[in-house]
C-alpha cells in the first residue's frame, strides 16, 4: 500500500550526494515494506538478489550516516523539545558489544534516546542517542553524562524552547546543568525512586499534598534546596495517583506543556509495532544506531504521506456557517474538513500500513505533493553531529 511514495525523492532533501540519497531511498522503502530492521528482511525486498541487497545495505551503512541527517528535520515552529528514552530488548545478544542489562536487572538490551517534537499526535524525531548498562561501564560513563551529551548537542538549536521529560530526568544534576546551560525545561517529578525534596524561601521543607481532583501550585520553592523552580501537582479522577510537575517556566503552562509529551511515547509504539524497532540485529553500535537513523527517517516521511492520507479519506466537511477556529482541533492542511470519528481513531502512520484503500493517480500525486511540501518545510539547510 506504500509502494506509491517516491522514497528517493524524499531523501534528496536530506543527503548532498545524489548516490547516497538514492541508497538510502531504496533502504527506505524496504523497511516499510518489511517493518522490520532486520537486515536479513530488508534485502528480501529490496531490488534483485537478497544477498546482492544485503551488500548493498553494509556499504551504505559504512559510506553514509543517517544521523546527521537526522537533525535537519528540527521544526524550527515547534514550541518545545521532546526527550525521552526506550527500551530495546536484545534478549539473545548477550555478546553484542553495546548490549547491557536493562531496568529489571534480567533482559538484554539498551535504552535509545530520542529527542523530537510535536507533530499532530505523534512527534518528528530529529535526534538521537544510544547507551546500555555495558557501555557505561566501558566508558567509566552514567545514564547522567549520556544526557547531557544528548541536551547539549541541541542547545543551539532549542533557543527559548522548552525541554520536555519524563520522570528518569527528575535528577538534581540535570537540573543543575539545565539552568547552567540557560535551558527552559518542564519534567515530571519521580516520587517513587527518588523521592524530591522542597524547601521555602525561608528554608522550611513543603511537603506535596494532594487530593483526588485537586491541582496544587507551588511557586517559588528550592528543588533539593538547590534549583528554584515551580511546581504543580494535578490528581484527575479515575486516576491512581497524582501528577506533579516542576519547572522553570509558570506552573500551569509547565502542566499544559506536559500533556502534550504523551505524543513521544505513540511514536514509540508506532516505532516499535508498525515499524519493528524491536528487530533491530547489527552487532556493532554504529551501525546500529545508523540503522535507527535511518528508521527514524523513514518514519517520518511515513508519518507525512499517512497524515495526508487520513484525512483524505477520514476527513469530514466543515459546513458552511462553521467556522475554523482552532488550528489544533482541525485538520490544517485542508480548512474545509474536520476530522471525523475513523480520523481520531487512526493514526496516519496506522491508515498508510495497516489499512486497505484505493487512490485514484490524482489522490495520490495530491497526497505525496502535499507530504512532500510539508516535508520540505521541516529540512534544517546545517547538519549537526551529534556527540
Amino acid at each position: 500500500m506504500n509502494k506509491f511514495i517516491n522514497n528517493q525523492e524524499f531523501m534528496a532533501e536530506l543527503f548532498d550526494e545524489e548516490g547516497i540519497a538514492e541508497q538510502a531511498g531504496e533502504i527506505g522503502e524496504a523497511i516499510l515494506e518489511a517493518r522490520s530492521l532486520r537486515l536479513t528482511d530488508i534485502s528480501v525486498e529490496m531490488k534483485g538478489e537478497s544477498d546482492a541487497a544485503y551488500k548493498r545495505t553494509q556499504r551504505f551503512l559504512k559510506r553514509a550516516d543517517p544521523r546527521l541527517a537526522l537533525w535537519r528535520l528540527f521544526q524550527e515552529d515547534a514550541a518545545f523539545v521532546i526527550g525521552d528514552p526506550t527500551e530495546i530488548e536484545r534478549p539473545q545478544a548477550w555478546k553484542t558489544e553495546y548490549v547491557g542489562t536493562l531496568k529489571d536487572g534480567k533482559t538484554q538490551g539498551f535504552w535509545a534516546l530520542i529527542l523530537a517534537t510535536p507533530y499532530r499526535g505523534r512527534a518528528i524525531p530529529c535526534g538521537m542517542a544510544t547507551y546500555s548498562s555495558r557501555t557505561i561501564a566501558q566508558n567509566a560513563d552514567s545514564h547522567n553524562l549520556n544526557h547531557y551529551r544528548a541536551f547539549a548537542a541541541l542547545k543551539d538549536m532549542l533557543g527559548r524552547r522548552q525541554l520536555v521529560l519524563d520522570r528518569e530526568f527528575s535528577y538534581l544534576e540535570l537540573m543543575l546543568n539545565l539552568m547552567e546551560e540557560q535551558i527552559n525545561w518542564v519534567i515530571r517529578l519521580n516520587l517513587r525512586a527518588h523521592p524530591p525534596k522542597f524547601y521555602d524561601q525561608d528554608g522550611k521543607e513543603v511537603a506535596l499534598t494532594i487530593s483526588k481532583g485537586e491541582t496544587v501550585i507551588l511557586n517559588k520553592v528550592w528543588y533539593m534546596g538547590k534549583v528554584l523552580v515551580n511546581v504543580i501537582g494535578t490528581w484527575k479522577k479515575g486516576l491512581d495517583e497524582p501528577l506533579w510537575v516542576m519547572t522553570n517556566l509558570e506552573a500551569r503552562q509547565g502542566l499544559q506543556i506536559y500533556f502534550a509529551r504523551m505524543k513521544i511515547e505513540q511514536t514509540y509504539r508506532d516505532l516499535k509495532s508498525l515499524l519493528g524497532l524491536g528487530k533491530i540485529m547489527n552487532k556493532q553500535r554504529t551501525y546500529m544506531e545508523k540503522m535507527i537513523a535511518l528508521l527514524l527517517l523513514v518514519y517520518t516521511i511515513g508519518l507525512l504521506v499517512g497524515e495526508e492520507l487520513r484525512d483524505l479519506l477520514y476527513g469530514e466537511p466543515v459546513a458552511e456557517d462553521e467556522q475554523v477556529m482552532d488550528n489544533n482541533d482541525l485538520i490544517p492542511s485542508d480548512p474545509t474538513r474536520k476530522k471525523g470519528k475513523k480520523w481520531k481513531r487512526y493514526s496516519g502512520l496506522f491508515v498508510l500500513l495497516k489499512q486497505k484503500w484505493t487512490l485514484t493517480q490524482d489522490q495520490k500525486i495530491s497526497v505525496l505533493r502535499a507530504a512532500f511540501t510539508t516535508f520540505q518545510c521541516l529540512i534544517q539547510p546545517r547538519v549537526r553531529s551529534f556527540v
